[in-house]
C-alpha cells in the first residue's frame, strides 16, 4: 500500500507541475499592482504616453488604497457621513507662483472641501480639566527648528546621521518622563505628525521630508471633510483613462505571487495569472514586510534588507458621534495624561461652525504602540477608555457616543499599517535599494519617495516617475531590458573599518570569530 501511495503522490505532483506549466495566463504589457495614488498615477502616466496595454490590479473592491473614505454615523436625513480612515490632509499647497503640491492641484481641480488647519486654535487639558501648557508647545517648536537647521549641515557635510532625539537633546530639549505637559507637546507636534517617536526617527531624513513638503510647497495644511471622500481626486484621475466597466481595471483581485526575470513577469492572483513585460508594485511596505506576496526567485538580499530596514507605523483615528456637541469651538483638544505618553492625547471636533455643523462628530487619534493596543481590543473597551479621558476633560455629565468606529490598520491584509518612517542609522543608499527595480519588477509608493516619504505627494511622484520611465522604454524600442537601470547598492558599508576594532578603542575581546 505504501508503494502505491508513493506512486500516487508522485503522479499527483507531476500533474500539478504540468497544470501550472500549461495554465494560460492573460497577456499585457504592464501589470500595475495596486490602485492607490501611486498605482493610478503610474497607469495614467502610461496612458498619457500612449501605452494603453496595461492591467490595473487591486485587492479591494474600490480605487484609492490608503485614501480610505468610509460611511459612519447618521446624518439628519438618515444617511451616514463620510469620514477618512486613512489620508486626511493636503499637506503643503503652494506659495505664490512657486511649485504646487500635485495633491493640492488635484484637490482644487475636483473642488475638494477642506478646512485650513490652525494649530493655534487649540484648547489644552489634563486630568483635572482645562490646563495651560502653551509654553511647552513653543519650546518644542523652537527646538525642532534648531534640529532641522542642524540636520541640513549633517547632510551637506556628509556627517553621520543620528536620531531626532539626539538632535533635540543637543539643543536643550530633554523633558523628564513625568513632565506630562512637555511630553504631550512633543507627541502632538512629532509623533502626531510622523507616527514614530523622535528616538525612532532619523534626524536628517525626517527633516528632509518636513522641509521638502512645508518649505518647498507651503506651510499650509488642509483638512479634508468633503462628503464625496478624499479619494475622489484619484477616482477622477482614473476616470480620465479608464472607461466605465473598463476591463483593464481588476478590482477584488489579490496578488499572491510574482515570478520574474530579466525579460518578463508573471503575476499570480486569486483570479488566475497575468503575463506581462513589466510589473509596477505599489503595495505598502507592510505588505512586503509580511511576505504576503511570494516572489520567485526570492528577492535578492539587498532588496530584502532594504524592505526590512524601514518602518511602517499605524495612525488610528477613532470616530465618534455624540447626540450634541459639548466641546470648545477649537480645531484641536489636546490632553496630557499624567502617566502614559500618547494616551488619547488628541481630539478633533468636526462639529464646528462652518464645518460639519450639527453632526456631533469628533475624532480621537492614537499612534503606534497605543494603536496596536487599541486595535487589539473591542470597540466597547476603547469607548470606555476614551470616555474616561473626555470626562476628565469636560466633566462626568457628558453623554456617551451613539456611534464609535475605527479602522484596524495593523490587521488589514492590503496595508498592515498606514504611515512609513525613515529610522536613524540608515542612508540614502539603503533607501535607494528599497526604491530600485528587481528585474522587470518596479516599486513605487509613498515609502519609496526619498524626499516625500509618508506623504501622498510622495506616492504621486513615484508612480508618475515609474510610469513615465516604462512608457519611454516601450516607446523607444517596443521592449527593452531595464534590469540595471535604477541605481542599487548590493553592498552597504559601515562607517568604521574593521581594523579599528582594537584595544585602543576599548575592543579587548574578539566577539566576531
Amino acid at each position: 500500500m505504501k508503494q502505491v501511495a508513493s506512486v500516487l503522490t508522485v503522479g499527483l505532483a507531476a500533474l500539478a507541475v504540468q497544470a501550472k506549466e500549461t495554465q494560460k495566463c492573460e497577456r499585457t504589457k504592464v501589470a500595475v499592482l495596486g490602485a492607490g495614488v501611486a498605482g493610478v498615477t503610474a497607469a495614467k502616466s502610461l496612458s498619457d504616453n500612449g501605452i494603453d496595454d496595461f492591467l490595473l490590479v487591486e485587492y479591494q473592491d474600490r480605487i484609492g488604497g490608503r485614501m480610505h473614505d468610509v460611511s459612519f454615523g447618521s446624518g439628519p436625513d438618515g444617511r451616514p457621513y463620510t469620514v477618512e480612515a486613512g489620508a486626511n490632509w493636503v499637506q503643503g499647497t503652494v506659495t505664490g507662483d512657486g511649485p504646487e503640491n500635485p495633491i493640492h492641484t488635484l484637490a482644487k481641480k475636483n473642488k475638494i472641501i477642506t478646512l485650513e488647519t490652525d494649530q493655534d486654535n487649540t484648547t489644552y487639558f489634563d486630568d483635572n480639566g482645562p490646563a495651560n501648557y502653551d509654553y511647552a508647545i513653543r519650546e518644542f517648536t523652537e527646538a525642532v527648528h534648531k534640529v532641522t537647521i542642524d540636520a541640513g549641515s549633517l547632510l551637506k557635510d556628509n556627517l553621520q546621521d543620528r536620531s531626532f532625539r539626539a538632535g533635540l537633546r543637543l539643543h536643550g530639549w530633554d523633558p523628564a518622563k513625568n513632565d506630562s505637559y512637555r511630553q504631550t507637546a512633543e507627541w502632538w507636534l512629532f509623533d502626531g505628525e510622523f507616527v514614530y517617536t523622535p528616538s525612532e526617527s532619523s534626524e536628517i531624513f525626517t527633516s528632509v521630508a518636513e522641509n521638502a513638503t512645508f518649505n518647498y510647497f507651503s506651510e499650509e495644511n488642509l483638512f479634508v471633510y468633503d462628503q464625496r471622500g478624499f479619494a475622489t481626486i484619484i477616482r477622477e484621475e482614473a476616470a480620465e483613462f479608464l472607461s466605465e466597466d473598463d476591463s483593464r481595471l481588476r478590482l477584488s483581485t489579490q496578488v499572491t505571487g510574482v515570478d520574474y526575470n530579466r525579460d518578463s513577469v508573471t503575476v499570480r492572483t486569486n483570479q488566475g495569472c497575468i503575463d506581462a513585460d513589466y510589473a509596477i508594485m505599489t503595495f505598502s511596505l507592510g505588505v512586503l514586510q509580511k511576505d504576503a506576496v511570494d516572489f520567485a526567485p526570492p528577492l535578492p538580499s539587498w532588496k530584502k534588507d532594504a524592505i526590512h530596514s524601514f518602518e511602517l507605523g499605524t495612525y488610528t483615528k477613532i470616530f465618534m458621534q455624540f447626540p450634541e456637541p459639548f466641546w470648545d469651538n477649537a480645531q484641536y483638544l489636546i490632553y496630557a495624561d499624567p502617566e502614559t505618553r500618547g494616551y488619547y492625547p488628541e481630539f478633533q471636533p468636526l462639529d464646528l461652525p462652518g464645518v460639519l455643523e450639527g453632526s456631533g462628530l469628533m475624532i480621537a487619534t492614537v499612534v503606534n504602540d497605543q494603536s496596536y493596543r487599541v486595535e487589539a481590543q473591542t470597540n466597547e473597551e476603547t469607548q470606555a477608555e476614551v470616555m474616561e479621558v473626555l470626562r476628565n476633560m469636560y466633566g462626568p455629565e457628558i453623554p456617551d457616543p451613539t456611534h464609535l468606529w475605527y479602522k484596524r490598520w495593523t490587521q488589514t491584509p492590503w496595508a498592515y499599517g498606514s504611515y512609513s518612517n525613515w529610522p536613524p542609522s540608515t542612508s540614502l543608499q539603503a533607501h535607494q535599494n528599497l526604491r530600485a527595480n528587481v528585474g522587470n519588477v518596479f516599486f513605487a509608493g509613498e515609502a519609496t519617495s526619498q524626499e516625500f516619504f509618508g506623504y501622498l505627494q510622495g506616492a504621486y511622484f513615484e508612480g508618475k516617475h515609474v510610469g513615465e520611465f516604462i512608457a519611454s522604454c516601450l516607446q523607444e524600442t517596443g521592449n527593452c531590458t531595464v534590469t540595471d537601470e535604477q541605481q542599487k547598492y548590493a553592498v552597504l558599508t559601515g562607517v568604521t573599518p574593521y581594523n579599528l576594532y582594537n584595544d585602543e578603542h576599548g575592543w579587548f575581546v574578539d566577539t566576531i570569530s
